[in-house]
Order: C-alpha cells, then structure tokens, then sequence
C-alpha cells in the first residue's frame, strides 16, 4: 500500500500502477488526509500554485525560465489544473522570479513565459484565474516568498476567500512558509524520491502537483476526525 500509516501525512507512490491501481490507491491516502492545526486540507477553496519544479520542470540552480521555448509543463500538471478548474475553485500562480531583478530577463520575456504557459495550459482544456509575480531581489520587498505578500495580494482580489480555508502548493520550502504565513493550508511536492530535502513543515507532502489535487479533491479526504497531535 502506498500510505505510510506512520506517517499520516505523506503519500508514498508505488514505482509502477496501472490507471485503476493509482486510482484505487489515491482513494486510500485521502481517507488519511486530515486536518492539522485546525487547517482545512480537504476540499479547499482556491489552490495558490508555484510555478517552477510544480507546475513546470525547474531550471537548474541560478538559473531561470528567460524565454517561452525553455518551459514545459511537468507530467500530470495540467491534468491537475484541469481538476481544479472542474471543481470550481480558483487555481492562482504566485511565483518568484528574481530573474527580472538581477537582469536576466524583462518583464516582458517574463510575460512572453506566461502567456507560453497559459498556452500549454489551454490546449490541455485547462486554465489559470490569475498570476502574481515577485520579481524583486531578496529583502527589497514584502512579495516574495517565504513572505506572504503575493497571497494576500490574490485575497484582495478574491474577497471571497478565507485564506484559511485555501490551499499553497509547491516544491520548496519557501512556498510552504509563505502559505503559513497567510494562513493557508500547505502541500510540499518532493517529486518520486519522496525527498523533502531536510524535512518540511508543511501540512502534507506529494510527489506531485496531480497526486495533491488528487488527495485535496477527493471528498473522502474529510471524512475523518483529525488525530491529536503528539
């Protein structure tokens, strides 16, 4: 099975499933899913997404998606947009790209990227709600993540969110902390290692985009009184 009873808040996929095996198992981890500091995690109303390493492959360390041909889209990433927007519920892009500030691109190479990736996104039959973007430098802002900036920028123009009953998503820790700062609920993908790169805080860890909307979405996730923390 690919839930680690011992720990309740990670999916553990098995290296080879076919279709209704992965469904059957994903059935599985979300009747595990639960709520963690009184944190709504099943079903929530909006999804904050990362871009790179969630929604598209990441460039290599200092280096930065500076033109529309460097950007591909990861397995399964769009089909999981393409959930969110079945289910109704805002899927938001908060990304930092400091690649504008350190002049390795424009603000409209960094446009050009987006409007690639909502291209890519729509020939899939999915779609984003907005986009917000730091593209300052470290400390020049209150925007960039860990900071919360970006989220509670997207509440103001959701006013009907509760940020405690949405959802951050991404492959770093910096995403998980801007979630907690804001209020969010927070889902750490670690890719199919399960490697969380020295541990995370965040409410739930995934191996990918797809598998966490999967489980988020999946209305038996909230079926189940959370345990007590220990």
């Amino acid at each position: 099975m690919p839930f680690d009873p011992s720990d309740p808040f990670r999916y553990h996929p098995p290296e080879q499933t076919t279709g209704n095996e992965r469904n059957r198992n994903v059935k599985n981890a979300a009747t595990e899913v639960r709520n963690r500091g009184g944190r709504r995690l099943a079903m929530p109303d909006a999804f904050f997404l990362d871009r790179d390493g969630t929604l598209n492959e990441k460039p290599p360390p200092g280096e930065y998606v500076t033109s529309p041909h460097q950007l591909t889209l990861l397995p399964g990433a769009a089909a999981a947009v393409r959930r969110i927007n079945a289910a109704a519920r805002p899927a938001i892009l908060v990304t930092n790209q400091r690649g504008v500030a350190r002049g390795l691109m424009s603000e409209s190479d960094l446009t050009a990227v987006h409007n690639r990736l909502t291209e890519l996104l729509r020939e899939a039959g999915a779609f984003l709600d907005a986009c917000y973007c730091c593209v300052h430098e470290k400390g020049d802002c209150h925007c960039r993540k860990p900071s919360p900036g970006l989220l509670t920028r997207a509440a103001g123009d959701f006013p009907h969110l509760d940020l405690r009953n949405t959802v951050m998503i991404g492959d770093a820790e910096t995403d998980v902390l801007a979630g907690r700062a804001a209020g969010t609920a927070t889902v750490r993908l670690v890719g199919a290692r399960g490697d969380a790169h020295g541990g995370t805080v965040a409410d739930l860890v995934a191996p990918d985009l797809r598998t966490a909307v999967d489980l988020l979405l999946n209305p038996l996730a909230g079926n189940r009184e959370p345990k007590a923390e220990r």
